[in-house]
This record gives structure tokens, sequence and C-alpha cells, in this order.
């Protein structure tokens, strides 16, 4: 294997490194020029109050009996 340096092949590898560079730059102009910036909406919660809901829904889950019966100790 030659010394590229002394071939005279550095030239292309310096070529091909430049060469990478500016399509690297040219996208990242592209990018940002033709980019374009959207507005997002807030989204706005209602405060409502959801306590009655949920009781409401704990109630149920204790009518139902299960077929599974959980641990005594959580391991």
């Amino acid at each position: 294997m030659e010394n590229p340096f002394e071939s005279g092949q550095i030239k292309n590898y310096l070529a091909l490194y430049g060469g990478v560079v500016v399509i690297m730059i040219l996208f990242f102009i592209a990018t940002t020029l033709f980019n374009e910036e959207q507005e997002v909406d807030t989204k706005i919660f209602t405060t409502a109050d959801v306590k009655t809901q949920v009781s409401h829904n704990v109630t149920q889950e204790n009518n139902t009996t299960s077929r599974f019966k959980l641990l005594d100790k959580a391991y």
C-alpha cells in the first residue's frame, strides 16, 4: 500500500472531506430556510370537581367480587 502523501492521492481525500462538509452545510441551510414554525395551541383543562365521579367508581369496584385473592404481604 502506497503512502497517500507521497503518491499525491491526499488531494482526493481532502476533496472528498471538503465535499461532505459542503453538503452538510447546504443541508443545514436548507432546513433552516424551509422550516416553517408552527404555532402550538395551548390546552385549557377544566377545573371541575371530579371527586364525586371518583367516589362513585370506587363504590362500584367494592361491590364487585373478585375471583383473585391478593397477597397479604407485598414482596
